[in-house]
């Protein structure tokens, strides 16, 4: 930030300077193009860049953040085949109920029959019912306010442009009173998890922001939560959007409630009325990204270091929550960065420097109980079942064969190409 002039204005603890800054500007696609942008490519296209997570009927499905979701064929985790790809501008996430596909398209939600993985097909789309979303931020600037919320007629924001500006700006005893130089927002819907994946539910990662429970889609983007109802041919807005917190990233579904992790720490909200999901209690920790996983009333939940996260804390926490009003930490554990978490058969598996494997016993024993240490890659989420574990890091899908504790062994890998 450049100072080039000061002028006194006529409260003595106001003065206006002229302030250089950098901002984000929206880049708009119009909204027809944008619409007509989403389709199915029966041709498999190379995994990029990770994302999230679902497993559904030996299928899963990886989102490519703002591109689209890749279909594997899982049915032999020796060996995955890439069927195909949907291409959806601005996706983030997904869930999959009773053979159809839940996706976000930056404002918009669309959805597909996957019945027939190897050939999806677009049911439909309900348009700018993520009033909150923005797509992600590629740098640590901030965006312009002023211009990001006042240029709808322009079409759909599907990027940022940075740019230098110089204004005057108002400043009081240190702090902004006007100008877009100092504002932050940034784009949660690329931070989330399913329930238990049982009957006709895929599971998701933990890091998702999508769950599915009593036949309702919950989604968070921005710290907005979203309820649609999924009992009819199409999906419906089944409340107002709900503030829930702030900085929240991902969302666990456990008994009648509803597992918020946030950067500050965790939220539950019960659901017994799934329309109106109604406030707990909450856990804070020290200010880093935070995915959250429950089993047997036990809260295990991740916070890691690095890029908008926060602080240098790297930890595994365990919170007891059979009273979800009054949840109680049990103990917690240093990692070196740890990610993404699932849980299946007694094993807590963990995307920490690699990939870690643990046998649940008692919280307080549990680093004692290590099963295994996988390293030379940074694992970011993982989805375990039946045995096979499946975790995305940054350079490719591994599966881990895990049916004997003595004897966890990798079985396959898709690499990401860069």
């Amino acid at each position: 930030m450049s100072l080039a002039a000061i002028v006194l204005t006529g409260c003595e603890n106001t003065v206006t300077e002229m302030v250089t800054y950098k901002v984000n500007e929206p880049i708009y696609m119009s909204t027809s193009t944008f619409r007509n942008s989403v389709k199915v490519n029966k041709i498999p296209q190379a995994i990029t860049s990770i994302g999230k997570m679902c497993f559904y009927n030996n299928y899963l499905y990886i989102s490519e953040p703002q591109k689209g979701i890749h279909i594997i064929n899982n049915t032999d985790p020796t060996n995955p085949q890439s069927v195909g790809f949907i291409e959806i501008p601005g996706n983030a996430d997904l869930a999959i109920r009773n053979g159809l596909l839940y996706a976000d398209s930056y404002i918009d939600l669309v959805w597909f029959d996957v019945s027939d993985p190897a050939n999806p097909a677009l049911k439909g789309r309900l348009d700018s019912i993520f009033t909150t979303a923005l797509p992600t931020i590629p740098n640590m600037y901030g965006i312009d306010y002023a211009t990001t919320y006042s240029g709808g007629s322009n079409g759909i924001i599907v990027g940022w442009e940075l740019k230098e500006k110089t204004e005057p700006v108002d400043q009081y005893r240190g702090g902004w009173l006007k100008g877009g130089g100092p504002f932050v927002m940034y784009d949660l819907a690329t931070s989330s998890a399913s329930p238990t994946g049982t009957g006709s539910t895929g599971i998701n990662g933990s890091m998702s922001s999508f769950t599915i429970y009593d036949d309702k889609l919950y989604t968070v983007i921005n710290n907005n939560l979203n309820i649609f109802d999924l009992t009819g041919e199409k999906p419906k807005k089944a409340t107002d959007n709900m503030y829930v917190g702030w900085n929240v990233e991902t969302i666990f579904s456990y008994k009648t409630n509803l597992f918020f992790g946030t950067s500050t720490g965790m939220l539950i909200y019960s659901v017994a009325d799934p329309l109106k999901p109604v406030y707990q209690s909450a856990i804070s920790h020290a200010f880093g990204c935070d995915p959250v996983v429950v089993d047997n009333d036990l809260a295990y939940v991740t916070i890691h270091s690095g890029n908008r996260c926060g602080q240098s804390t790297n930890e595994l926490m365990i919170v007891n929550v059979a009273d979800v009003k009054n949840p109680k930490m049990l103990v917690s554990y240093g990692m070196t960065e740890p990610k993404g978490l699932g849980i299946d058969a007694g094993k807590l598996f963990l995307c920490d420097d690699g990939l870690k494997i643990y046998k649940i016993t008692a919280p307080e024993t549990l680093l004692a109980n290590q099963l295994g240490h996988y390293t030379g890659m940074n694992g970011f989420d993982v989805i375990p079942s039946a045995n096979i574990l499946m975790m995305i890091a940054d350079d490719g899908l591994y599966q881990y064969d895990y049916s004997d504790i003595n004897n966890i062994k990798q079985i396959s890998k898709i690499a990401i190409v860069k």
